[in-house]
């Protein structure tokens, strides 16, 4: 139904930035909100930024990293600004949608999940 496909992770040097980008694509009514959740080895995923009707962010990444929309073409960014090496992860996009069926049918709100992209911070 809905499909998201992150581009634009990499290798980093500390202090330095990427940018983050989120397609959404496929049978999509409706995308309430679009965000970004990371995950480093031995944790658990955890919310890095997310807008929708607000926009809210991790204390963490606060002051540094900046979410942006595309509505019309249903794409979410993240600029990642004064990279650390805490920050490396690998990194989720997300979408709150509703899709649709082949019959153009809207389905039930949910969660959808990119495949997810490396970001490496390392000197």
């Amino acid at each position: 139904q809905v499909q998201l496909v992150e581009s634009g992770g990499g290798l980093v040097q500390p202090g330095g930035s990427l940018r983050l980008s989120c397609a959404a694509s496929g049978r999509i009514f409706r995308i309430y909100a679009m965000g970004w959740y990371r995950q480093a080895p031995g944790q658990q995923r955890e919310l890095v930024a997310r807008s929708g009707d607000s926009t809210s962010y991790a204390d963490s990444v606060k002051g540094r990293f900046t979410i942006s929309r595309d509505h019309a073409n249903n794409i979410a960014d993240l600029q990642m600004n004064s990279l650390k090496p805490e920050d490396m992860a690998v990194y989720y996009c997300y979408a709150d949608a509703v899709g649709m069926t082949i019959w153009s049918q809207p389905t039930s709100r949910r969660d959808y999940w990119g495949q997810g992209i490396q970001v490496t911070v390392s000197s």
